[in-house]
């Protein structure tokens, strides 16, 4: 594996290129979004390309970490992640010698997180990724080169910005939390920024006309227990239903679900690598792996449409960790029997999927009716001769 990641002669942006026409044909789809995040890797040491200490969310607090920018593609069939890049610190583009160490290459400089997502974006439209949008987070939303990027290619954005923010709206520039201070009661609309774990993410949005050009609004999600606010500056060539920008915020949060994936289900923060290139060469592959997955899930069974916030998995379908679960036993030779797998797998997803709905109900009863009594929890599977026996089947806890 070392010899792989360091020393064997192959180029690991042109898998990345494979990777993303893979993802393209296998996720693609008119109204697909990509998503700009970045993510940490605590580190030990000072040796790693790029390492420092930094703020990280990984973390939740300053860590010696090294901090990778991803972009992902999200769609109706799925999602995966297609471009990365190691964020670079001016403390260590200002030192060539530490540079030089590390392996990273020579005339790099320092690049902020945002002029990279412009980057990796940029090489995503360029080579026809079927995209409406582009999500992301304040990092991302406070960068105007990218908006500017964005417009001119005509790709609509949603972009979360700081509530101190300042907009203008009928002639009026005032703090985006003051602008929302002054919406009407009526300006607010529940509306569900598409399905989770337990159901229906439901919240309060109201949206606002902006000065400057056409079909610019302040878009602001309010939570209805806390009543914490959230904003997004957004733009489109064209007119939009305000429940199109809520699908659209709503998936940013997809490349951190796609995050959790990779780190988890792929080992994308398990490498043992100190250099750039193979840092980059590890990335991608694990990248590829999810992909892998993901267009594995997406071919098994059709994902649930974002655009309708009822929507959920079907009671057959197989997650990525599912299908991870029951192609690694085969891929290793293992004394597992096929069919007591797949038995155990089948009434593993009917338990998920039973769980599942019971989720969406309360959800949707707290939502919809208000406070009162949780709906009724759908019973236990009365065939519990169905289950298979643990002590008959060769499986792992």
């Amino acid at each position: 594996m070392q010899r792989l990641l360091r020393t064997a002669r192959w180029d690991a942006d042109l898998m990345r290129d494979d990777l993303r026409s893979f993802v393209a044909e296998h996720l693609g789809h008119r109204d697909g979004v990509l998503i700009a995040d970045e993510t940490g890797f605590v580190k030990k040491g000072t040796c790693s390309a790029g390492v420092q200490r930094q703020y990280t969310g990984t973390a939740g607090r300053i860590e010696n970490t090294q901090v990778g920018v991803f972009v992902a593609y999200v769609s109706p069939r799925g999602r995966a992640l297609i471009d990365r890049a190691l964020y670079l610190p001016r403390s260590w583009a200002g030192d060539p010698d530490r540079c030089r160490a590390a392996g990273v290459p020579p005339g790099t400089v320092f690049a902020s997180k945002p002029a990279l997502a412009r980057q990796m974006l940029a090489r995503a439209l360029d080579a026809g990724v079927p995209a409406a949008w582009v999500a992301a987070d304040e990092v991302y939303g406070a960068d105007p080169a990218l908006r500017a990027a964005l417009e001119r290619r005509g790709t609509g954005y949603v972009l979360a910005i700081a509530c101190h923010r300042r907009v203008t709206s009928g002639g009026v520039t005032l703090r985006a939390d003051d602008l929302a201070a002054r919406l009407p009661t009526r300006a607010w609309q529940q509306l569900s920024a598409g399905p989770g774990a337990k159901g229906p993410r439901y919240y309060d949005w109201a949206w606002a006309a902006l000065d400057g050009w056409a079909c610019r609004w302040l878009l602001i999600r309010r939570n209805a227990t806390t009543g914490k606010l959230a904003f997004y500056l957004c733009w489109a060539p064209r007119a939009v239903p305000l429940a199109t920008l809520v699908r659209v915020a709503g998936s940013r949060w997809a490349i951190e679900e796609s995050f959790q994936a990779a780190k988890g289900q792929v080992g994308l923060d398990h490498y043992q690598v100190r250099g750039w290139t193979p840092w980059h060469r590890f990335a991608t592959l694990a990248m590829l792996a999810l992909a892998f997955l993901a267009a594995a899930a997406a071919t098994t069974w059709p994902a649930p449409d974002p655009g309708h916030p009822g929507s959920s998995p079907r009671t057959g379908a197989l997650s990525m960790a599912e299908i991870r679960h029951l192609l690694c036993p085969l891929l290793t030779s293992s004394a597992r029997r096929p069919t007591a797998m797949l038995a155990w797998s089948a009434w593993r997803r009917r338990c998920q999927a039973r769980a599942r709905r019971s989720h969406y109900q309360r959800r949707q009863a707290t939502t919809r009716a208000g406070p009162g009594p949780p709906a009724a929890v759908l019973p236990r599977h009365r065939d519990q001769a169905a289950r298979p026996d643990p002590g008959r089947l060769d499986h792992h806890r």
